[in-house]
């Protein structure tokens, strides 16, 4: 109940924050439609708010969150001078069906994270995000922009491009507004930004269903039943489940963002450009910019795109060029006075660039045909249908949109160039990234996915222009057949989406989360963070702020790779290490602080023959697959030898194989163990100063699992527990 209690108080706040400011923003006509634009402007002036505290010097969110809620009220004041509130009600009755369906959307995203875990926290499908997020939220919330203790002033670990401090990087380059919404909805509600970030998430994903809504019965003349249906589509579809359980915020607010600035420079365009229509819609319009420039600023450079083609098309072919230049003059101007007031956003643009140039961000994702873009795929990782059955469904859906195409070319055509203008230009450059990473081998998939995500709104209206109403009999039975199909499927893969998030492979358990004791120890000066994996490492840096921290590896941008000066290192993962007291806290099984300055200091690492760091769902048990041969180098900077006692556990392998303990060219014990079976193996060793390494080997053939795993594998391991003895 807690999840839902507070993703539903994160919804109701969303609205409060924007519905004065909508009523205040929207041209007269327009006016009784607030309740569709409330999330979007509510979300906008949270941003703006923390934005303009970072740069008073105020002490981070905590210091004036509440208080800052007396500004939406002021706004509902001064809105019921202009809509009086005895019409608000009839307001939000017009729109009671798609409050349920948002409801509905969130109680089906929220319930999987509570069932994942009794601590209200966030998880994760794969991505590390949500720990990036959750950093800046830390940030914004507990700091003054002008302070440099701890993490936040060590510029030879945070510095990107011209950025040499960890505030200003959330300022001028990374997303800031997801990590502003938390940090303003922490401090409202007295919570942490680790037990906020999944669940807001969800709540972004719910508030962009008015704007699917809005575009699907306001732009593209859906009837209201299908345009809820479209709206209700989009919440339950499983590229926005994907973005959700990756905790892919940026993208989400882009998308709504995208959404109300095509509405309204559609609107533009259909009042005549002129300037009364111009200055009416200037307030939305600016909300929109402000909003992408706060979360996906480089997306700004491609959002006009959709509108451009319709616009453009218009011009070409009626040659009213005079209001097209009418046109672009009013929609742009807005963009240049959001510009002026988050410049800092703006100048950045060019360094982003260059850091996708630099770095290949995300990860491969499969590409989505006809079929997919309305959701229809087979598993939670977008993985589409195989063998007939994916070019069956592409080809019905193909044949019904062409067959829709061609029949509202006859009786509406404004109304078909207006879909092909919303989805063609995205779809090719969708296909295009698509082309490129698989002909460069790069992620450009993951960039694909994105660019389709953000202007999805749009793109789905689009795509369901089939639910027109039509006297054809053969495309009425057309159009029950995919509406009862696309439903169907879409539901199935929420069910395998929440199945599947039960037990998360990436989560912030209590282990984890206790990593927070660390920073209010004294004795604990400054760290190596050292853990196995990203996803732990990311928690750690914001758990641990005010302390210094270094790096082994380049761990997301603003935690460069350096030399480790630490006095701690702070280790969680496969390997355990204890040294006699006090030169080692064990927080919890899974995580230990190792003393630099001890005299039994010894450092461990990984070295070649293993596979990449694995985890039990939902925060289980740490694991590692090693090879033939695997390595653990040690580090030994003491002056003498050092007694090592070594324990490695919870071995498992998929069949019957001998695991080899070697060290100084000798094999010193070795354990046989049998599949459906763990077992152990203990040594003691001397290590001399300097660099050492000990080696596990397994003689027998390595195993491949096979169902998609071409590994080949060796040994599994749970834990390698080693004890440098007094």
């Amino acid at each position: 109940m807690e999840y839902l209690f507070v993703a539903f108080v994160l919804l109701l706040h969303t609205l409060f924050w924007g519905s004065g400011a909508a009523m205040l923003l929207l041209p007269r006509p327009w006016r009784r439609y607030w309740p569709v634009f409330a999330a979007p402007v509510g979300l906008t002036l949270q941003s703006l708010v923390v934005w303009a505290g970072a740069y008073a010097g105020l002490e981070g969110t905590q210091s004036y969150g509440r208080v800052s809620l007396m500004l939406p009220v002021l706004l509902l004041g001064l809105a019921a001078r202009r809509q009086p509130a005895a019409r608000w009600g009839a307001d939000l009755r017009r729109f009671a069906w798609l409050g349920l369906g948002m409801a509905a959307c969130l109680v089906l995203l929220v319930v999987p994270l509570a069932r994942a875990s009794s601590l209200l926290t966030t998880v994760s499908l794969g991505s590390c995000d949500a720990a990036d997020y959750a950093a800046g939220a830390r940030v914004l919330l507990e700091f003054a922009r002008g302070e440099r203790g701890g993490f936040l002033g060590q510029t030879e670990v945070v510095q990107v491009m011209s950025v040499d401090n960890f505030y200003d990087f959330w300022l001028r380059l990374n997303h800031f507004t997801p990590s502003a919404l938390i940090a303003l909805a922490g401090a409202v509600l007295g919570r942490q930004p680790f037990e906020l970030t999944g669940v807001l998430t969800a709540v972004l994903a719910v508030s962009v269903l008015p704007v699917v809504f809005w575009i699907a019965r306001a732009g593209l003349r859906h009837g209201p039943r299908e345009s809820l249906w479209v709206a209700v589509l989009y919440g339950l579809n499983p590229l926005t489940w994907y973005a959700v359980y990756h905790v892919a915020m940026g993208q989400l607010l882009a998308a709504q963002a995208i959404g109300v600035l095509t509405w309204a420079g559609l609107e533009v365009w259909r009042r005549g450009a002129g300037a009364r229509a111009g200055l009416g819609w200037a307030g939305i319009l600016g909300a929109a910019y402000v909003l992408i420039l706060g979360s996906y600023n480089f997306i700004i450079l491609v959002a006009l795109v959709p509108l451009v083609a319709f616009t453009g098309g218009q011009a070409v072919w009626t040659g009213a060029w005079r209001r097209f230049g009418q046109w672009a003059l009013w929609a742009l101007a807005p963009l240049g006075l959001a510009a002026l007031l988050q410049w800092e956003r703006v100048a950045g643009l060019a360094e982003r660039l260059s850091l996708f140039r630099t770095y290949d961000f995300g990860w491969a994702i499969p590409g989505l045909s006809p079929e997919g873009w309305l959701g229809l795929v087979a598993a939670p990782a977008l993985t589409p249908f195989g063998g007939p059955v994916r070019w069956l469904l592409a080809a019905a859906v193909v044949v019904v949109l062409a067959a829709t195409l061609l029949r509202t070319r006859h009786t509406r055509p404004g109304r078909a160039f207006l879909a092909l203008s919303f989805s063609v230009p995205v779809l090719v450059g969708y296909g295009y990234l698509l082309l490129r990473g698989a002909r460069l081998g790069t992620n450009a998939s993951y960039d694909a996915y994105k660019l389709l995500s953000v202007f999805y709104p749009g793109l789905l209206a689009s795509l369901c222009l089939w639910l027109s109403p039509g006297t054809d009999r053969w495309l009425r039975v057309a159009k029950g057949a995919m509406l009862v199909l696309v439903s169907a499927l879409n539901l199935q893969l929420a069910w395998q989406f929440a199945r599947r998030m039960e037990q998360p492979p990436l989560i912030v358990d209590r282990n984890l989360a206790q990593v927070r004791e660390l920073e209010a120890r004294a004795d604990i000066d400054s760290v190596n963070v050292l853990n196995d994996d990203m996803w732990s490492r990311l928690w750690a840096n914001g758990f641990l702020l005010r302390k210094p921290q270094y790096y082994r590896t380049h761990t997301y941008e603003g935690r460069l790779n350096t030399e480790l000066g630490g006095g701690w290192d702070l280790n969680s993962g496969v390997i355990n290490l204890r040294l006699p007291p006090p030169g080692s806290i064990q927080l919890n099984p899974a995580v230990e602080a190792i003393s630099t300055h001890s005299d039994h200091f010894v450092r461990l690492r990984f070295g070649a023959g293993w596979y990449d760091h694995e985890q039990e769902p939902a925060g289980g048990q740490p694991l590692r697959w090693m090879q033939d041969r695997a390595e653990v180098e040690v580090d030994n900077p003491q002056a003498g030898p050092l007694r090592l006692r070594w324990r490695l556990v919870g071995i498992a392998t998929l069949a019957t194989r001998d695991v080899e303990f070697w060290f100084g060219g000798a094999k010193l014990n070795t354990a046989r163990i049998n599949p459906g079976r763990s077992g152990s193996l203990e040594q003691d060793i001397k290590v001399p100063p300097g660099h050492s390494v000990i080696e596990l080997r397994t003689p027998q053939p390595l195993t491949v699992p096979g169902r998609g795993d071409n590994r080949s594998l060796g040994a599994m391991i749970h834990g390698i527990d080693v004890e440098v003895m007094p």
